[in-house]
Order: structure tokens, then C-alpha cells, then sequence
């Protein structure tokens, strides 16, 4: 049994990989910020499932330092990241921060732990330069950023890279995936949750770009692809850049994404766009993962319309049903049918 640290833990994707990583056996301990008051980590009950719930900043680099030290980990997987395009222009300076001086802060920390033996830094499809390309970017694409978020991503990106590529660094390698789907993100400014919400008062969803394409995928298939890897980083020496994202079929637009939707919840809500915002974004957003598919074996397992399906599964099923049992037997789903 290894032990795993997750920063952002108590995050969406922090919350379903610390219950992916307890049904795989193993122990798990995270840092991070308390959890929003509607959150998957609360209604699901999983400071339970760890053995070290460690609320402070990664931008507190003694802190972070301390809690390593104490944790004693083998295997990070940092996450913790102000992850919300809108939030980065409302609050550019708290997002470079955290993006950036967190990344930094925690890959610091494993160099000084003497117990991590690999890690990976995740970052976004987000990271690569907006040259308006209508092709899927692969990993060796230039990287940028046209707003905080993305800047501030592509920056930890970089700084990642130069840190691993250090010698007698500990050993690590950086993630970038597409647009995770999945039960229980109650998350604002993500598409999903923002049309549940609509659809329950029955209200119009004002969307930004519905033309615009993205690599959708159920948030198992990118936590997944992060453990293989990660594994792939401790036994066989990988490194370097990998992309998780779903194949060019599964690539929809925003528009095409809330059609399933609707085939799923029990009212039709309509949806429109907003015209121009002032956000700064790709039409095409699509990422090239014939990488991980050649050299870990790795692949999307689930296709769009069961990827919303499951998102949705505990809006459209019985009220009483609790939302750690909807995540679990979804896991279980998963973990059977692994290779």
C-alpha cells in the first residue's frame, strides 16, 4: 500500500481521486483550502477516507514545507490550483499566485521531502498559445495564455518542467487534460452544473461561446491516465509532458454538449449566448494524446453520452440517494472493468 498526497483535495477532481486512489487500496492524505459550503468533498463525506486533511495555502511555502514533512508521502499529485477562467480576470493577482507560487511551493516541498519517490504537477489543455488552429495541440505545441487562467497555467507549466528537468530532482512529469465530466461538481462557471442549476428553477443558461469546441471526458478517464503515468514516472523513468484528452469524435461543441443534456433531465431548458464578453478564449480546443495512448496504453474509456449521463446521474435518480453512493458505485463500475 503507497501513500498518496493530493493537493486540492477537497476540490472536484481533488475529491474524486482521493476515493479512486482509497477503492485502489491505498493510503491517501491531502492539502488544501476548506471546501466550498456545496461541494462534492462535503456531500460526500471524504475527510473520512484520509489519513492527514491538511487545510492550509499552498502559497504559504513553510506551511506546505511543514505538512510534507508530517505527511511523509510517496507519490504527490498536485491539483491545488485556482482552476475557473472567470475568476482569473476577477482575481488575477490571488490566481498567479496560487497557480504559480503554489506550484512552485510544492515542488520545493518534494525536493526537500526525503519519502516522495515521484510526482506529477497538473495543469490544463488550456496551457497552449491561442494560435487559432484547427487541429488537436500536441505536447511540443508553444505554450502562452490570452487570460490569467491561462497565463498563469502555462507559466506553472513551464516552471514545472525546468524544476524536474533539474539535475537530481525528484522525479515527475506534467499532465494536461481537457474538460473533466462528472457527478457531483456543483462548481459556478462550468457548463454542467451552471445548466442543472437552470434547469431546476427553470431558467434561460446564458452561455459565452456556443460554437465553441472542447475535449470533453468523464473525470475517471483523466485520473486514470494521471495514475498510469505516474506510476510509469516511479518504475520505468518517464518524464516530460503528456497529454490525457478524448479522441476527435468525443470533441463537441458547447452547443452539441447541452443537447445530450437535455435528452437527460426531465425539463428542457433553453440555452442562449451571451454575445461578446471580453473572454478570451479558443474556438478549437482540442489536445493530441497519441502519446499516452502509445507509450502507457492509456485510453478514454467512456463516450460523451455516457460520460453526461453519469455527471447527471444523481440530478435524474432518487432524491434520498446520497451522492458518495452514486461516486462509489461509478468507481467500482470502472475498477471492474479495468485492464
Amino acid at each position: 500500500m503507497a501513500h498518496y498526497l493530493v493537493t486540492g483535495h477537497t476540490g472536484f477532481k481533488g475529491s474524486w481521486l482521493t476515493l479512486l486512489l482509497k477503492a485502489k487500496g491505498h493510503k491517501v492524505s491531502g492539502i488544501a483550502l476548506d471546501p466550498p459550503q456545496e461541494s462534492l468533498f462535503e456531500r460526500a463525506k471524504i475527510s473520512q477516507d484520509l489519513a492527514h486533511d491538511v487545510r492550509i495555502d499552498v502559497r504559504n511555502r513553510e506551511a506546505v514545507i511543514q505538512a510534507f514533512g508530517e505527511i511523509k508521502p510517496d507519490f504527490v499529485i498536485h491539483m491545488a490550483a485556482q482552476a475557473l477562467v472567470l475568476e482569473g480576470y476577477r482575481n488575477p493577482r490571488e490566481t498567479y499566485e496560487i497557480n504559480v507560487n503554489g506550484t512552485l511551493n510544492v515542488l520545493e516541498a518534494s525536493e526537500i521531502s526525503a519519502s516522495v519517490r515521484a510526482q506529477i504537477i497538473v495543469t490544463t489543455d488550456k496551457v497552449y498559445e491561442n494560435r487559432g488552429l484547427n487541429r488537436p495541440y500536441v505536447e511540443s505545441d508553444p505554450l502562452g495564455g490570452n487570460d490569467p487562467y491561462s497565463a498563469s497555467k502555462a507559466m506553472a507549466d513551464i516552471l514545472a518542467q525546468e524544476h524536474l528537468a533539474r539535475k537530481g530532482a525528484t522525479p515527475g512529469a506534467v499532465v494536461r487534460a481537457g474538460n473533466v465530466v462528472g457527478a457531483g461538481d456543483y462548481s459556478r462557471g462550468r457548463l454542467i452544473p451552471d445548466f442543472v442549476r437552470a434547469n431546476q428553477v427553470g431558467a434561460k443558461l446564458t452561455v459565452r461561446h456556443p460554437e465553441a469546441t472542447r475535449p470533453w471526458q468523464h473525470v475517471l478517464d483523466c485520473l486514470g491516465g494521471y495514475l498510469l503515468l505516474l506510476d510509469a514516472v516511479d518504475s520505468r523513468g518517464f518524464r516530460g509532458q503528456w497529454n490525457f484528452g478524448p479522441p476527435a469524435s468525443q470533441t463537441l461543441t458547447v452547443k452539441e454538449v447541452l443537447e445530450i443534456c437535455k435528452r437527460f433531465l426531465p425539463k428542457s431548458t433553453a440555452f442562449a449566448s451571451s454575445g461578446p464578453t471580453g473572454v478570451v478564449e479558443n474556438r478549437h480546443l482540442s489536445l493530441n494524446s497519441s502519446k499516452s495512448l502509445t507509450m502507457l496504453g492509456w485510453h478514454n474509456r467512456y463516450l460523451i453520452e455516457d460520460t453526461i449521463r453519469m455527471a447527471l446521474e444523481e440530478i435524474t435518480l432518487e432524491s434520498d440517494l446520497q451522492v458518495r453512493d452514486i461516486v462509489l458505485g461509478q468507481l467500482r463500475n470502472f475498477l471492474a472493468n479495468s485492464p
